[in-house]
């Protein structure tokens, strides 16, 4: 279920997948951080400034733009 979400997320400049960056895994648009990243994060109880610490080359605006997306498909798929 993550692919297809991701995959649908291709369109939207927030998640960028492209095979020349860390092998086609989905990652923040314009970085090299894999969107697993941000969810195992969350999953692990930490808070998303953390998360923005932890990766500094990730904007507030595309993380929270992400979950958004995903809360939107996960409603959707529900």
């Amino acid at each position: 279920m993550f692919l297809a979400m991701v995959a649908a997320m291709k369109k939207q400049s927030v998640v960028k997948i492209d095979p020349e960056i860390m092998g086609g895994t989905p990652c923040f648009a314009g970085t090299r951080v894999p969107v697993r990243a941000l969810l195992d994060y969350i999953e692990g109880g930490y808070p998303l400034g953390e998360f923005l610490e932890d990766f500094p080359s990730v904007t507030r605006e595309k993380a929270v733009a992400f979950l958004e997306e995903v809360d939107e498909r996960m409603l959707v798929a529900a």
